[in-house]
């Protein structure tokens, strides 16, 4: 099929899938400018939508506008158009991430088109998973999705699973005896009607998912000590099912090659049916990210951790509109 007109209704489209992307709480720290005349994305960061506390280097706010960077990407070849991306082009300006420029094609990229349909769909699972193992099959293709846009994904042994849990525990007490690192989640969370009915940014209480009873499913709670009126309780896995993404360096164009290739894993996943959840609990503080890696591969930082299971999907969390975070010149 050739691809639409190239008209305001499209570009509205393709950024709308963009902006489905996950990112720390919610924040959505992404801005696009569009050029007609060159047909041309450029991706910024929203850097008052940083989390001074938990996330001083900006490394997780690029993970999350490199995972809307994909989705450009996947909603492009899904219209019909192909795509030349480039990260950092302009040595002088920083600030710009990527530029996407749409091309006529007769191919687009079919393997981008088919993950269209999770775009929508994906969505970040507080909710307890079935013990039940994902086919091993399965996990080849979520890592070679790693491998397409150049960085790694490992499936740890269950020695490393139980070190990562511990960490994720040792977070949850350091954040107790630190205030100041539950501003962020403070800022980020909406809890009440009023706040979460009408959100177009954060956590909504009934994204929330079940207070955790018993288990060991490194799923962070927004609530922290705040009641939720009528929240449930609920039993997860004693053993999540966990995988590491990283990259060899730690530089911006790793972070945002690491940002594309999250996207990727979570939106294939969603395709095979499977329910994800994102932790950078313990990537939060220096001394526990640099233990989060698996000594044995030649992973040099690890950049995320997913849970990956069978479950319920979780809640669609609200999102700002288009016009609010997009320019067309």
């Amino acid at each position: 099929m050739p691809a639409p007109p190239l008209d305001t209704t499209t570009v509205t489209d393709l950024v709308a899938a963009a902006t489905a992307a996950p990112s720390m709480h919610n924040a959505q720290p992404w801005r696009f400018r569009f050029s007609t005349r060159t047909r041309t994305f450029e991706l910024r960061p929203d850097l008052e939508r940083a989390m001074p506390h938990t996330d001083p280097d900006h490394r997780a706010l690029h993970l999350g506008c490199a995972a809307a960077l994909f989705n450009l990407r996947v909603a492009a070849a899904h219209h019909g158009w192909g795509t030349d991306t480039r990260l950092l082009p302009d040595p002088d300006d920083t600030q710009l991430l990527a530029t996407v420029t749409l091309t006529d094609t007769e191919d687009p990229d079919p393997e981008l088109a088919r993950l269209f349909p999770a775009v929508h769909r994906r969505h970040t699972s507080r909710h307890p998973f079935e013990d039940r193992p994902v086919p091993a099959a399965v996990e080849e293709a979520l890592c070679e999705a790693a491998r397409q846009e150049g960085t790694q994904l490992v499936f740890p042994e269950p020695w490393h699973v139980q070190s990562l849990l511990e960490w994720v525990e040792d977070v949850e007490g350091r954040d107790t005896l630190d205030p100041e690192r539950f501003e962020d989640i403070r800022r980020w969370s909406r809890l009440g009607e009023q706040d979460a009915g009408t959100a177009v940014d954060g956590i909504p209480d009934y994204a929330f998912g079940p207070r955790k009873l018993h288990g060991r499913a490194p799923v962070r709670d927004f609530a922290g000590r705040r009641p939720v009126p009528d929240r449930p309780t609920a039993t997860f896995e004693a053993t999540p099912h966990l995988a590491i993404l990283g990259t060899t360096y730690d530089r911006l164009p790793d972070w945002l090659r690491a940002g594309q290739a999250m996207e990727r894993v979570l939106l294939l996943a969603t395709l095979n049916g499977l329910a994800t959840s994102l932790t950078s609990h313990a990537l939060e503080w220096k001394d526990l990210r640099e233990l989060a890696r698996d000594p044995r591969s030649a992973m040099g930082f690890v950049q995320m951790v997913v849970r990956i299971g069978y479950g319920p999907p979780g809640e669609t969390t609200p999102r700002r509109p288009v016009q609010d975070v997009l320019d067309v010149v």
